[in-house]
């Protein structure tokens, strides 16, 4: 039992290692797991050397900055895949889909409607209730094209 005691502060610095890396599971932010390993480094190093109560204090100060920064560096320099990489990009999910035209499009304006709401819009010539493709997004505004096989003015209107 007395291996487990407060004379053993390795034991605590390991345990809360152990508890940052818990809760970085359950609370993901991709930070805590930084500061585990910080605890975790303190108590291994407390196993062999001697520290006093400041001394640990300060190495896990020093150790928590040290992995945060590479961290972080490692995140910047490693691009870490998804399965919806647009996900938070909503502009970048519009490209390739059927947009109808509720204000007429010339090459500087106009309007679509996509799902229920409108988005700004410019691309080739087209009238009200025309049916478009979204070739790209800039700045906001969609640049339109017409669909595959369509020569006229405007395309099939939407029913």
């Amino acid at each position: 039992m007395d291996d487990f005691s407060i004379s053993n502060p390795e034991y605590l610095w390991l345990g809360l290692a152990a508890l940052l890396a818990l809760a970085e599971l359950f609370v993901p932010g991709v930070f805590l797991i930084w500061v585990a390993a910080a605890a975790a480094v303190t108590g291994i190093l407390s196993l062999f050397i001697d520290l006093t109560v400041a001394g640990q204090l300060t190495l896990f100060g020093l150790a928590t900055i040290l992995a945060v920064l590479g961290g972080r560096r490692w995140y910047l320099t490693h691009e870490v895949e998804s399965e919806n990489p647009l996900l938070n990009n909503r502009a970048a999910q519009l490209v390739g889909r059927t947009v109808t035209v509720v204000a007429t499009i010339s090459a500087t304006s106009g309007r679509v409607k996509v799902g229920d709401g409108e988005w700004p819009a410019k691309g080739p010539d087209m009238r009200i209730g025309s049916v478009a493709k979204v070739a790209a997004v800039e700045s906001g505004v969609l640049r339109l094209e017409k669909p595959e096989g369509s020569t006229a003015l405007d395309a099939q209107p939407v029913s």
